[in-house]
């Protein structure tokens, strides 16, 4: 996807760009190619996003390790505020910010990345807990742990062991 020049969507039908989305992201794998539509919109001092796209990610269960494919699926709307940077050049290493400072905010002669929003929003759609299925019971601790069975790689060791009289 193009980055969308946002004074040219002033122009635009409707002040909106609406663009289909069929293909792999280079910075998330998945298994399929990712497909919906984002819908851009100037409101003058903001920019209002749309957006709906899926997917099918491979994770690894948080409890037993296992990989399973889970549907990403993406349905959300953002407004972006539309005001010009008023600081230039190098920032402080630790400076205050306000809590209305905490708002995405583009230039409004500059450039929104479609690609870029969309693929922040299926990272966010990520689940945190990742299981497998919800009664993963996790890898078992006790397998071997009651068995005489020794793995051939130790069993060097476990003769010095019972040379030495454990």
């Amino acid at each position: 996807m193009e980055a969308i020049y946002i004074p040219n969507l002033l122009k635009a039908p409707q002040k909106t760009e609406a663009m289909e989305i069929q293909d792999f992201m280079p910075n998330l794998e998945t298994l399929t190619p990712v497909r919906g539509k984002v819908v851009v919109t100037h409101q003058r001092t903001y920019l209002e996003v749309r957006g709906q796209a899926e997917t099918i990610v491979t994770l690894t269960c948080h409890r037993c390790l296992q990989h399973y494919n889970h549907r990403l699926e993406v349905d959300g709307t953002e407004l972006i505020w539309l005001e010009e940077s008023e600081i230039e050049g190098d920032f402080p290493l630790e400076q205050e910010v306000k809590l209305e400072d905490l708002a995405e905010t583009l230039d409004p002669r500059g450039y929104f990345s479609p690609d870029a929003w969309l693929y922040e929003q299926l990272c966010l759609a990520l689940p945190l807990r990742q299981l497998c299925q919800m009664q993963c019971q996790g890898i078992d601790s006790q397998v071997g742990a009651d068995s005489q069975q020794i793995d051939r790689r130790w069993a060097s060791l476990e003769v010095l062991r019972k040379a030495i009289g454990d």
